[in-house]
This record gives C-alpha cells, sequence and structure tokens, in this order.
C-alpha cells in the first residue's frame, strides 16, 4: 500500500482475514493516519466484512486488547 504504513491490508488480505484479524484492523488501523481514498476503500471493506461475520462481541474485545 503506502511506504509508511506497510501494516496496511490489502483488499486480498480483508477478503482473506478471518473475524479476529478484521477486528484488530477495525479497532486499531486507522488509529492516527490520514487514509489515502484507496485506504479509505479499504476501511470500509474492513468494516462490512467484520459487521457481516458478527462485529465486536465482549469476548473478541478482551481477546484483542481493546
Amino acid at each position: 500500500m503506502q511506504p509508511d504504513r506497510p501494516d496496511f491490508p490489502s483488499l486480498q488480505d480483508v477478503e482473506k482475514a478471518n473475524r479476529e484479524q478484521l477486528g484488530r484492523w477495525f479497532t486499531f488501523l486507522v488509529a492516527g493516519t490520514n487514509p489515502s481514498p484507496e485506504q479509505k476503500k479499504i476501511i470500509k471493506r474492513i468494516e462490512e466484512r467484520f459487521e457481516q461475520l458478527g462485529g465486536m462481541t465482549p469476548e473478541l474485545e478482551k481477546k484483542i486488547g481493546y
């Protein structure tokens, strides 16, 4: 993606990710960033997939350290 954000997933990564990984990205990925247009598309897809898979639960919050 961008050199300054090597941790930013690609759309392919998002499509393969499980609920826990999506939850981590959903919670922590955009903190302190000014996302590019492409990153905004990826963030939107993370949100969509995460909600489709059940979204955040207290158990998942605890597991990812939210």
